[in-house]
Formats: C-alpha cells, sequence, structure tokens
C-alpha cells in the first residue's frame, strides 16, 4: 500500500493509476457518508463521482495537516449536506429531544425482526431517524471507527461537541429501542 503523501504526489504528476488507487481506497467511505444522508440511488452515485471529482481538483491544496481519508471523508459529509440544503430537503438544526418525533415504518414490528441480522437492520433504521449531525457522529464513531478528534475535523465541530453528540445521540437511539423494543439493557 503507498502512503497518502507518495500517492497524491503521483496524482497531482497526473497519474490516473494512481488516482484509481486513491478511489478505491476510499469509495466504500465516501459511499458510506453520503449514503446516510442522501436516499435515492441514483443521487448517491451521483454525489459520490463529484465528492471524487473534487477530491481530484482540491487535492493540491491537501496540507497532510490529517489523514488524506479524513480530509476525503470531510469533503463527502459537506458536499452531501450542500446538496440537501440546495435541494431545500429536510437538514433542520438539532431539534429540542422534546420535539423528536418517530417515522419509524408502521408495518415493521419487534416481533418481526427476530434474527440478529435483522436486528441489526431494525437498530439501523431507528438511527436513520436521528438528525442529521447525531446520526453522523454515532456512524462515524461506532460504525467507521473513527476517534473524536477525526470526527471533529471532519464535521468541523470541537471535539466537546463531538462528545456531547455522541452522547445525546445514543440516548435518543436507546429511548427508540426501549420505545419499540421495551428493553431498557440493549444498548
Amino acid at each position: 500500500m503507498i502512503d497518502d503523501r507518495a500517492l497524491v504526489r503521483r496524482i497531482l504528476e497526473g497519474d490516473m493509476n494512481a488516482f484509481s488507487l486513491l478511489i478505491n481506497q476510499n469509495q466504500k467511505l465516501v459511499e458510506h457518508m453520503i449514503g446516510r444522508l442522501v436516499k435515492g440511488q441514483e443521487e448517491k452515485e451521483e454525489l459520490c463521482q463529484d465528492v471524487f471529482l473534487k477530491v481530484h481538483e482540491k487535492l493540491g491544496e491537501f496540507s497532510f495537516q490529517s489523514r488524506l481519508s479524513t480530509w476525503i471523508a470531510r469533503m463527502a459529509y459537506r458536499h452531501a449536506i450542500n446538496h440537501l440544503r440546495k435541494r431545500k430537503m429536510f437538514y433542520a438544526d438539532i431539534p429540542d429531544e422534546e420535539n423528536f418525533t418517530s417515522t419509524f415504518v408502521e408495518n415493521e414490528t419487534p416481533e418481526s425482526l427476530t434474527s440478529e441480522k435483522d436486528m441489526d437492520a431494525f437498530i439501523f433504521k431507528l438511527i436513520d431517524e436521528l438528525p442529521a449531525q447525531y446520526k453522523m457522529v454515532l456512524l462515524l464513531y461506532h460504525v467507521e471507527d473513527m476517534a473524536y478528534s477525526e470526527i471533529s475535523e471532519i464535521m468541523t465541530m470541537p471535539d466537546g461537541t463531538v462528545k456531547n453528540y455522541l452522547f445525546r445521540a445514543r440516548n435518543m437511539l436507546k429511548e427508540k429501542v426501549k420505545k419499540y423494543l421495551g428493553k431498557e439493557e440493549l444498548l
């Protein structure tokens, strides 16, 4: 595996194979960042392509103050948020927890979700209902195994805010699970 500095240098010198390698190394991360905020498949694919075009365009500005993957993830997150804002889709400020309402699909019940795989799908459905900022912090920390500092950089917020959002997201998710499953000790 080639290190980030050598990879960036090769890309900036016009090596398209190096750029293909960068895409292959970061494609899942970008798809994950975009896919958690944007639902339409065609829209997700287009946004992912846009992110990598933007990465190629801005690569000369990358200063190695962070890992290359963190910089790319931040770019994907910002691109998805900007897309949502442009389309005037729902991206609200953090709501009061008292006003947070569930949009869980009515025809699915805890009884219908018995296997571990189904339970994972159920939990991810509940996570998808969280406000965008909470959802993203929770997923970056628990699914992508990123450190607070990486999440802070991607979402351009202080470490303390990341910790606060993670705490709130866990509590909101716990309340949703308790509501649907009646199990307090699950999380």
